[in-house]
């Protein structure tokens, strides 16, 4: 009994010792699996739970079942699978998955912040109603990295209770305060043109100017481009009658399988005949002959000469090497586009 007691290897402590170091292994086996389920359905924006996700269900939802089929494919994995695992260690719940979500969102933003560093940056805001009705505040920030290049990053959304200009600013400010940024380093702010955010007298545009004057307002150039079709198309009737009859067209075809499957064969003859004509390439669209021919013969020739005109914009000022003189020379050539077709 002395020498048994002598034993180190039989010492209680050291069986203790030996099954937490085991556990612990596992356990962190397991945690990677999870994370690594989760940072795929993040990536590709994939819902996580089903309606039922119980042992007998045939559809347990895209992470049960994705957690799964890692498993049955890693034999590491597959030893410590959630069958495997002690019940309060599985970490399936849906209280876990939101706290590893909320965790990699924090890792994201901490990577941003500290990318930008003592950087000066502009800000980019657009607030929307999402599908539970709730008004929410985007939020970009735009800055020169280490790199020399020119960079947009999404930081978050963030709920606001009302679209008034003080609401947005109250926002703002907490979430600068909550990200170590500071309006002192702020150099541009870029809305849309609603009231709330570009007035000139109670805008949020103007609060964030009395704080730092330096933080020069541009307007967006998206919001921009939408204004001056929406200016053409009222002053040019056939134009707005070319959109009423693509909203008629759209919802007639679209309302009808039959429809849509005959619409789309009559447009799959069109393309092998002018893949036999030459008239297009291999991979290619039609080319601006061909359209320009086919707007004629619709009689919507230098009307799809403007809509034309306005994708090219549209895509150039999406372009991430744009720059502002360019962009506004754009913008003001699409505003004068209304006189060169009339």
């Amino acid at each position: 009994m002395c020498e048994t007691l002598l034993n180190q290897d039989q010492h209680i402590q050291t069986f203790f010792d030996r099954y937490s170091s085991q556990a612990r292994i596992e356990y962190r086996t397991r945690l990677n699996a999870t994370v690594d389920c989760i940072r795929f359905l993040l990536r590709q924006g994939l819902a996580f739970r089903d309606h039922d996700e119980s042992y007998d269900s045939s559809n347990q939802g895209n992470f049960l079942v994705l957690l799964q089929f890692l498993a049955n494919h890693n034999e590491d994995y597959n030893d410590v699978d959630f069958k495997n695992a002690p019940d309060n260690l599985k970490l399936t719940s849906p209280e876990i998955q939101k706290e590893i979500v909320s965790a990699t969102s924090n890792e994201i933003v901490s990577a941003i912040i500290r990318d930008l560093g003592d950087s000066l940056f502009a800000v980019i805001i657009n607030e929307s109603r999402d599908i539970s009705r709730k008004e929410q505040m985007a939020i970009v920030l735009r800055y020169v990295n280490k790199n020399g290049l020119v960079v947009e990053r999404f930081l978050g959304v963030e709920h606001v209770a009302s679209t008034t200009t003080l609401s947005l600013k109250a926002t703002l400010d907490n979430f600068f305060s909550r990200h170590g940024l500071s309006f002192s380093r702020l150099r541009g702010q870029g809305y849309d043109g609603a009231s709330n955010m570009q007035g000139e007298f109670n805008g949020l545009k103007t609060l964030v100017l009395k704080e730092n004057r330096c933080a020069y307002y541009i307007h967006c150039f998206a919001h921009q481009l939408q204004l001056a079709l929406v200016a053409l198309a009222k002053n040019h009737d056939d134009v707005n009658d070319l959109f009423n009859i693509v909203a008629i067209v759209v919802n007639i075809v679209g309302a009808s399988s039959k429809r849509y499957d005959l619409r789309r064969d009559k447009q799959a003859c069109k393309v092998i005949e002018a893949l036999s004509n030459g008239e297009l390439s291999s991979g290619k669209c039609l080319n601006q002959e061909t359209n320009l021919q086919r707007a004629s013969d619709m009689h919507w020739g230098s009307h799809y000469d403007i809509l034309g005109f306005t994708n090219e914009l549209s895509q150039a000022l999406q372009r991430k090497d744009q720059d502002i003189v360019n962009a506004m020379n754009l913008v003001e050539a699409s505003s004068r586009v209304e006189y060169l077709f009339q």
